[in-house]
């Protein structure tokens, strides 16, 4: 349905987007994926028709979305990460506000309403000023807003950004059940979200697809390397544990007077019958003794070293263009 190819965005001197190219199915829910300034925000507003790329395509069903936006952008529904709200109105006047933006004549307006309300759950709030609701229910009436011209493609950045767990939970549910029936760009920091709602991952770094799959095929990817962490009390423990066959890396730290030690080996070298072995010889006192799976935060971490912000799984803020420095995160806002 979608069709990104070879597009490039840049803010002067900064590439924000570097000859990123992938596709999107419909029917699809896609995790958009990457650190502070990589270059997500940039990629969503071009998808959205609110930017135009220097350079290459975007397709929407086989046709350059730039030989009509105004259609193009009739197909898509897109909530930024600064929720567009006005405080001062009610929920059902932002709703009405947003359809006649929409072209909508009042009887279109009434049906589009009553079923993105429906849809989102926003009921028991409609009659409430924007600025009394909870920042659960204004994620909603921003979705809401999003939806109501019944988009094909939905492009959501941060929606559950700033949300207790409990509505995270809340936000999750409803992104899932929109997803049924539209395609979906989701934007986010929070691992868990990902493999919950997300069929398929695409992982932005230095504004390059850096990689592209299912959660599976990606966890799967990473399984190089296999970690495990040994906590034992006894004589030559770390330098027992790194002198095993296939042990590539080791760390080392005091707990309570015994030793922990992390090992990295090469996945297709089981090492815990070898530990076990090891400390029965020795006589060590084992209190811990486990293998690590490859978790989707060691993957992003692994193809995304060396970007700004690539430790932050879920912080805030707003994204700068790849490679700025600080004090230019204002350059990809002001355009």
């Amino acid at each position: 349905m979608i069709s990104v190819e070879e597009i490039s965005k840049r803010y002067g001197s900064i590439t924000a987007v570097d000859r990123a190219s992938f596709t999107v199915d419909r029917g699809e829910v896609v995790g958009f994926l990457g650190p502070n300034g990589a270059g997500k925000t940039t990629t969503m507003r071009m998808l959205t028709g609110t930017l135009q790329p220097d350079e290459g395509t975007i397709h929407f069903d086989g046709a350059p979305i730039s030989e009509d936006l105004t259609a193009a952008k009739s197909r898509v529904g897109y909530l930024p990460e600064a929720n567009p709200l006005y405080d001062d109105m009610l929920v059902c006047e932002f709703l009405e506000y947003v359809a006649r933006l929409r072209g909508m004549d009042a009887a279109a307006a009434r049906t589009a309403i009553g079923r993105a309300v429906e849809e989102t759950g926003l009921a028991e709030v409609f009659f409430r000023p924007i600025g009394e609701i909870s920042k659960g229910f204004r994620q909603r009436a921003g979705m809401a807003g999003a939806i109501l011209h019944e988009p094909e493609i939905l492009v959501l950045d941060e929606p559950t950004e700033g949300l207790d767990p409990n509505q995270r939970v809340e936000i999750r549910k409803l992104m899932s059940s929109l997803g049924s029936e539209r395609t979906v760009i989701l934007s986010t920091h929070v691992m868990q979200e990902v493999e919950a709602t997300c069929d398929r991952l695409l992982i932005i770094s230095r504004g390059a697809i850096a990689a592209d799959g299912t959660v599976g095929e990606l966890m799967d990817a990473a399984r190089g390397v296999s970690r495990y962490t040994v906590e034992a009390a006894g004589e030559g423990v770390a330098e027992g544990l790194r002198a095993l066959p296939g042990v590539a890396d080791h760390t080392t730290e005091a707990v309570d007077g015994r030793v922990r030690v992390r090992l990295e080996a090469a996945s297709d070298h089981e090492l815990r019958p070898e530990i076990f072995r090891l400390a029965t010889e020795r006589d060590w006192v084992l209190w811990e003794l486990r293998r690590e799976r490859a978790t989707l935060e060691q993957v992003f971490r692994q193809l995304t070293t060396g970007d700004e912000g690539a430790g932050t799984m879920t912080g805030a803020g707003g994204e700068k263009p790849a490679g700025a420095g600080t004090g230019a995160d204002g350059e990809e806002d002001a355009k």
